[in-house]
């Protein structure tokens, strides 16, 4: 799934067995972070509001975390 992040990041997250890897989108590749994980037991609806609850200091008013695929 990929996510717009307050149109400043975009973000590919991933399930694993164990967790959701995060994955930051920039021009020509892809980058793991691999200090931000979103444990397993959160289904796909609620990824988006995780996101927006971790990096809602970086957000102007009226932007939103969405899903873009």
């Amino acid at each position: 799934m990929r996510f717009d992040a307050y149109g400043r990041y975009k973000l590919d997250v991933i399930p694993t067995d164990s967790k959701w890897q995060v994955f930051e989108l920039e021009e020509g590749k892809r980058a793991l972070i691999t200090d931000f994980v979103i444990p397993a037991e959160l289904t796909e609806d609620e990824i988006a509001s995780y996101l927006d609850d971790h990096f809602h200091e970086i957000a102007r008013p009226g932007q939103i975390v969405r899903r873009i695929d």
